[in-house]
């Protein structure tokens, strides 16, 4: 019984002395949580005496879901037989814990899962595993990133491209430090590129459908990623019709699937189709459409001579300004539609080899010379506005927009008109008669002084009779004689022969003349100042 007890005695002396040399300064050990007070955390790792871990090291809701005899990894930091104190950490077990596993995935080249937290000089930080680890500018992406903030708290999967764990003492004094922890995220990109590379290498080939993703836009065309390999759609290739700029069909991230045109296996430049995957529609525009047929369509461009509308995908035909209205001048095409805006069209001409859709819109609204032609009739009185005036006559806008002809002679009975601005102004409103009316040559005759009856006829000869005297102002000097308005207007004509010549006249001149001709076929009445009776000049 004796011999029995003191081998137990000695084998938990035994026991007692290993585990003394597990524990020492910079070591790890496994401890059981024996206590939990207002200072610390009391741990039993299995030495003389207890540890304390700081309640520092422990958040509130860590701290709560701790229990006496929960096993826990510890860090020795100090040991103080003296006093019987020994002072752990378990962040520190935890980095050390950290920096292992780091370790073994540095060796085996694997992908570490973490988190960008910061931004720092040349880069950015990740947190993996718990520690901070830089990620360099030149490592984030393959091409250059412009703005490292907008991936501050993003996930990001990278590989550890330089690991120096820290030094940490095994026995004496001293902390951790020296840690070296630089991380690439443009390797991982690159791996998967590489990959998806070899994967799209097996299937390219010329004619073939491949899914891709747009990766950039510019003036020229799209540079899509069709899997670790980049093709580009010409701008020319997006669309059967009008193309601006590829940014109309297309933005960055857009998955599409795309038609390899040209593939070049030892450059691996592709080039690639999207209006290729449908048919031509200028192939069967014949076919489609004829002249006189109406069609729909929308309007894809405006310029100074004329619109262009889309009437199907690809398919755009021109409408000229002179077929945008039947107005004499027509307005700038941008008077008569908006971009965007769904108009009705009636096909005029189709050339497929030219690959030309002549269109009208005029064609479908009511033509104004025929609205006239019913409208209006001869000796009507109607209104309009002068748009011009020339040396032979004044051009009269009417409400359908087309214009009438005053001709100079048909302005006044008694005056004799040297220019229709004596008369008429731009822009003015006038009131005529319709003289003579021929839609089929779009012609209209106008009159003003059709408005009177002909003074001439009766009025004018019982008023100027041969041999009697009147007053009149003198209108215009001329080689031939001096033109005078009598009263009521009527203009009378001084021959040079019976001008006064005592006299120096000018325009506005009062005068007194002897009425010595009056013809009424001519419609004119000839003057003398010469041998006045009752009046002196």
């Amino acid at each position: 019984m004796m011999q029995a007890n003191d081998e137990n005695t000695k084998e938990l002396e035994q026991m007692y002395a290993e585990t003394l040399q597990r524990v020492y300064r910079g070591a790890l050990a496994k401890g059981r949580i024996i206590a939990i007070k207002p200072d610390g955390v009391v741990v039993d790792i299995g030495y003389k005496s207890e540890g304390i871990i700081p309640i520092g090291e422990f958040g509130k809701e860590e701290l709560a879901g701790l229990s006496e005899g929960s096993e826990l990894e510890v860090f020795v930091e100090r040991i103080n037989d003296q006093e019987g104190v020994i002072t752990l950490s378990k962040d520190r077990a935890s980095r050390i814990r950290a920096w292992d596993t780091i370790a073994d995935l540095f060796k085996q080249n694997a992908r570490v899962e973490g988190t960008i937290v910061d931004k720092t000089k040349g880069g950015l930080i990740v947190l993996l595993n718990g520690l901070k680890a830089f990620l360099p500018a030149s490592q984030v992406d393959i091409k250059a990133t412009k703005n490292l903030d907008a991936l501050i708290n993003q996930p990001v999967v990278v590989k550890i491209l330089k690991f120096s764990p820290p030094r940490h003492p095994n026995g004496g004094g001293g902390s951790m430090s020296g840690a070296t922890l630089i991380v690439s995220r443009r390797a991982v990109l690159e791996e998967d590129r590489s990959h998806a590379r070899e994967e799209t290498l097996k299937v390219l080939k010329e004619g073939e459908i491949m899914k891709g993703t747009v990766k950039n836009i510019t003036d020229y065309g799209v540079f899509v990623d069709l899997g670790g390999i980049d093709g580009l759609l010409h701008i020319s290739d997006i669309s059967w019709g009008r193309v601006n700029h590829p940014s109309e069909f297309f933005k960055v991230g857009d998955e599409k699937e795309f038609l390899v045109l040209k593939y070049d296996p030892a450059t691996l430049k592709v080039t690639l189709g999207y209006k290729q995957k449908k048919a031509d529609p200028w192939q069967t525009v014949e076919q489609k459409y004829s002249a006189g047929m109406g069609v729909k369509g929308k309007v894809v461009n405006i310029t100074d001579y004329g619109v262009f509308v889309e009437v199907e995908d690809g398919l755009e035909g021109l409408v000229h300004i002179s077929e945008l209205d039947w107005a004499p001048r027509p307005k700038h095409p941008s008077k008569y539609v908006s971009a965007g805006e769904e108009v009705e069209a009636k096909v005029i001409s189709v050339n497929k080899e030219e690959r030309r859709l002549s269109l009208s819109t005029r064609q479908l609204k009511a033509k104004p010379w025929d609205l006239v032609g019913h409208s209006y009739q001869i000796g009507q009185k109607i209104q309009g506005k002068v748009k011009t005036i020339t040396d032979f006559g004044a051009f009269v806008r009417l409400q359908e927009g087309v214009d009438g002809l005053i001709h100079i002679s048909d302005l006044s009975w008694t005056r004799h008109i040297k220019h229709p601005s004596e008369m008429l102004k731009k822009g003015q409103k006038v009131d005529v008669v319709v003289l003579s009316l021929e839609p089929d040559k779009e012609r209209m005759a106008l009159g003003i002084k059709q408005l009177a009856s002909d003074p001439w006829e009766s009025e004018i000869p019982a008023r100027f009779r041969l041999g009697e005297e009147s007053k009149g102002i003198v209108l215009r000097l001329t080689d031939f004689g001096v033109f005078v308005e009598l009263e009521g207007g009527v203009e009378g004509l001084v021959y040079s022969s019976e001008i006064d010549t005592s006299r120096e006249l000018k325009e506005g001149d009062e005068v007194w003349v002897r009425i010595i001709k009056v013809n009424v076929d001519e419609r004119k009445i000839g003057l003398s100042m010469k041998n006045i009776k009752s009046h002196e000049g």
